[in-house]
């Protein structure tokens, strides 16, 4: 009887190591916040206010996103060579302050080749954050005997959306674009300091293994899920992008422009546990695929939406995916590969090149054709051909 005690207790939320195991999770549904939906993702509902007052073009656009992309890649592939940087408290915090600094001081000048050097910083910090957090809290809940929980982390990428959704329209009241980059960053240095305070861990100190296996696996079985990967990439990041500034261009829907950033955020923090969960039910395939189905209708509808319910739906297929597709993706691959993190970089790697390329061929082919119904079809086209090479990919258990 008090064994069976023992075990409930365990896995009480109002216990010590249930409360430290919550703390812990919600610093780095915090630290999400602040490294991705607002360093990296940001810029989709602050681009159409410098549209709006600077005159920016979509090739202009499109370049900054993809230097953010790059430097995002960058980031990702130098932890994957030297992971024990992640480790170093050194790179943490100066990851953390460059963060901030790069959102803020966009605010600070017109320069291009400014902009474009502060989003590829941007970028590379966000990566190294995103797994230094996946790491520290992965480790810590696990230890305490909660990893059940990690899969809500990512959800603090939805909820950083939803609240730059919410707080660039005020912060455009006050100044313009420069007040929301300023706003933002400010905000964001608010939620770092209350992430930091929370997911400190005061019970236990990890020690921390890097485990080396000489064990190899083929790369054969995981180049086509890598290639729908590189397709998801290139179309997903359009939307990502460029979807704001295309709602706000739609006549009778500009004002609903930057809740859509909302919807989007809402729809992705769901999704980190809905995709797994349907996952579970069915297949890996199978949620896989649909997936990328309803990613592409919702791109695909978008080219011509002009009602607020299409809109709507587009931004919800959109965010309700995106995450998820990610997430299975990245847990397929380690399957794949017996648990070796290769696999995770080699994918991640095909991604990061679809995310680079995808805003750049949108924007110039937009300022080229006045307007994103040919940049949309063929994201729509890309997302669909991820459909596709999932359907056919036979490394898949079932």
């Amino acid at each position: 009887m008090s064994t069976m005690k023992t075990c409930v207790g365990k896995h009480n939320l109002l216990d010590r190591d249930g409360w430290t195991a919550f703390r812990i999770l919600l610093g780095g549904v915090l630290g999400m916040i602040v490294a991705m939906g607002i360093g990296r993702f940001v810029f989709t509902p602050v681009l159409p206010l410098m549209q709006r007052d600077l005159g920016m073009t979509y090739s202009v656009a499109g370049w900054l996103a993809g230097l953010n992309y790059l430097g995002y890649l960058a980031g990702a592939i130098v932890c994957s060579v030297y992971p024990r940087i992640i480790r170093n408290q050194f790179i943490a915090a100066s990851s953390l302050l460059l963060s901030l600094a790069t959102t803020i001081f966009m605010a600070g000048t017109t320069s291009v080749p400014w902009w474009g050097g502060m989003r590829f910083i941007a970028g590379v910090v966000s990566a190294v954050l995103f797994i230094i957090i996946v790491a520290e809290v992965n480790e810590a809940l696990t230890r305490q005997g909660y990893s059940r929980w990690i899969g809500t982390l990512y959800g603090g990428v939805g909820l950083g959306i939803v609240l730059s959704g919410l707080l660039v329209p005020q912060f455009d009241k006050l100044g313009g674009w420069k007040s929301a980059w300023i706003g933002m960053g400010i905000v964001a240095g608010f939620l770092a300091l209350a992430g930091i305070l929370l997911g400190r861990k005061k019970e236990f100190i990890p020690s921390v293994t890097i485990h080396k296996t000489n064990s190899e696996f083929e790369i054969k079985k995981l180049w086509v899920l890598a290639l729908a990967y590189f397709f998801e990439g290139f179309g997903y990041i359009v939307s990502a992008t460029f979807i704001v500034a295309i709602i706000a261009l739609t006549p009778g829907l500009e004002s609903f422009a930057p809740y859509s950033w909302v919807a989007v955020g809402v729809a992705a923090a769901l999704a980190t546990v809905f995709w797994p969960f349907v996952a579970q039910r069915t297949s890996y395939k199978k949620a896989l695929m649909w997936a990328y189905i309803i990613q592409a209708t919702g791109i695909a509808i978008s080219i011509y939406a002009d009602s607020v319910v299409e809109v709507f739906f587009a931004a919800i297929a959109f965010g309700g995916t995106f995450l998820g597709i990610v997430a299975l993706t990245l847990a397929e691959g380690t399957r794949r590969a017996g648990g070796q993190g290769k696999a995770a970089a080699i994918l991640t790697a095909f991604f990061g090149i679809g995310q680079v390329l995808g805003p750049i061929v949108a924007g110039v082919l937009a300022d080229s054709n006045a307007g994103f119904a040919l940049p949309l079809f063929i994201a729509a086209t890309s997302v669909g051909l991820g459909a596709v090479c999932t359907i056919f990919d036979k490394g898949f258990k079932r």
